[in-house]
């Protein structure tokens, strides 16, 4: 299930109805990310995420297909925000489950390398120096790509 959103939710709440009733389930790996307070020796203030709706959700959908077509998965979520956030608050959620651990750990890290540099959000960050947009990260880029090697490889 994919779920772009403006408004705020609250992670563990999302978890325990992703898990709820799941008898079949063997494990839930999750990942949540959040606004940081510094991005090295600068304060964050605020950061805004800008998509292009409809275009954002079918990548987000591209992607969940990715890892449902390389794990077993039983399950899947991602709930990704947009809009102005403050420190501390959740910017995505990231869960999947199967019936074994190896495969629900592994396909929630591919997931959240994958969103990480393919999904189309951009991020301004409001700083004590001004707002900024922020740059695509090298050690994003690798992480991902490991994953496209062990799709061709």
């Amino acid at each position: 299930m994919i779920r772009v959103t403006g408004d705020p939710f609250d992670p563990a709440a999302e978890i325990a109805a992703f898990a709820a009733g799941r008898t079949d389930v063997g494990g839930i790996a999750s990942f949540v990310g959040r606004v940081r307070d510094r991005a090295g020796e600068v304060r964050i203030r605020a950061m805004t995420l800008e998509h292009y709706p409809g275009m954002t959700e079918r990548k987000l959908a591209e992607i969940e297909e990715e890892a449902r077509r390389r794990w077993p998965l039983l399950d899947c979520l991602v709930i990704h925000r947009y809009g102005r956030m403050e420190p501390g608050e959740p910017i995505v959620l990231v869960a999947t489950a199967s019936a074994h651990r190896a495969a629900a750990l592994e396909a929630c890290t591919f997931l959240i390398d994958w969103l990480k540099t393919k999904a189309p959000f951009w991020k301004l960050e409001e700083t004590d120096r001004g707002a900024r947009w922020v740059e695509a990260k090298a050690s994003d880029d690798a992480a991902a790509a490991r994953w496209e090697e062990r799709a061709t490889g």
